[in-house]
């Protein structure tokens, strides 16, 4: 049995004892591959993880030399008013959530201004603060999207089409733009798909999609997130933990956990349950 068949068991039993509600499974281990389903195999809103896409995104449109994630944000928009101290915020520091910028989620959130990008540029800053905020990365989807047009298309000829992935459909807000800190729907494989390109430095098959520097970003530069363990560190989309793990993570269990050269992809419908299975599936790759 290999190592992904046997991690791929643990999980499945782990959630059907816990009554964790799970989806789907897929673990990656070398260049082994282990999948499970509890639940027909459709696309899925995968929340927060959508921000690991927003940053390769981002990734790949500096390579292509459009932006440059260490420029003023609001360089790249016309007709902009900014908050105090706003200035001086990058790319980097929105997809970092460290704009210091406060505008918290509401589900309304995308109609209760004209434009939110620029409600959110508009508010002050704190300083380079942590500030988790879905709107911090829909303001830097704003600024990309202003240098290479609609990201979703942007994102389907760069890399869902070389990840096999097609079809692809973004929530977006009145303005016709991609929601970006969620509302991107895949299928289980898909994003482990995703994942597998994170776990190998942004190459796809002998080819480089986006830069190794942008995904070691992704947990490697942690800024200070607090004191919760599990979320007491974050990088580019990526949060540190647990253990020795990093991870994607978004709403109601969306998860894709990386240890050393494994790679674990689950979705689900369980919130509460989330940090716990989290923390099982690192101990396992980590036993």
């Amino acid at each position: 049995m290999t190592r992904a068949l046997t991690v791929r068991d643990r999980i499945v039993r782990e959630a059907d004892a816990s009554g964790f509600v799970a989806h789907g499974l897929h673990v990656l281990a070398g260049s082994d591959v282990a999948e499970h389903r509890w639940t027909p195999d459709i696309r899925e809103d995968v929340h927060s993880a959508a921000k690991g896409v927003c940053v390769l995104a981002a990734g790949i449109a500096a390579d292509e030399g459009h932006i440059d994630l260490d420029a003023p944000a609001a360089a790249y928009l016309e007709d902009v008013d900014l908050g105090s101290s706003v200035d001086g915020v990058t790319l980097r520091h929105l997809l970092t959530m460290t704009s210091g910028v406060d505008l918290p989620w509401s589900e309304t959130m995308m109609t209760d201004w004209p434009d939110l990008a620029r409600e959110f540029l508009r508010r002050p800053s704190r300083g380079r603060v942590f500030q988790y905020s879905n709107a911090s990365t829909y303001t830097a989807m704003t600024v990309l999207a202003a240098r290479v047009g609609d990201v979703g298309e942007y994102l389907d000829a760069r890399l869902f089409a070389p990840l096999g992935i097609h079809d692809v459909e973004w929530e977006r807000c009145p303005n016709g733009r991609i929601v970006a800190g969620g509302g991107l729907a895949l299928r289980t494989g898909e994003l482990a798909s995703v994942g597998r390109l994170i776990r190998d430095r942004g190459m796809w098959e002998g080819r480089s999609l986006v830069s190794a520097e942008l995904v070691d970003a992704m947990h490697g530069d942690w800024v200070s997130a607090g004191t919760t363990p599990g979320y007491d560190r974050y990088a580019l989309a990526g949060w540190g933990g647990p253990g020795g793990a990093w991870r994607l993570h978004g709403a109601y269990g969306q998860l894709v956990i990386f240890r050393d050269d494994a790679v674990v992809t689950i979705t689900a419908d369980d919130h509460a349950g989330a940090d716990a299975m989290a923390e099982q599936v690192v101990r396992m790759l980590e036993a």
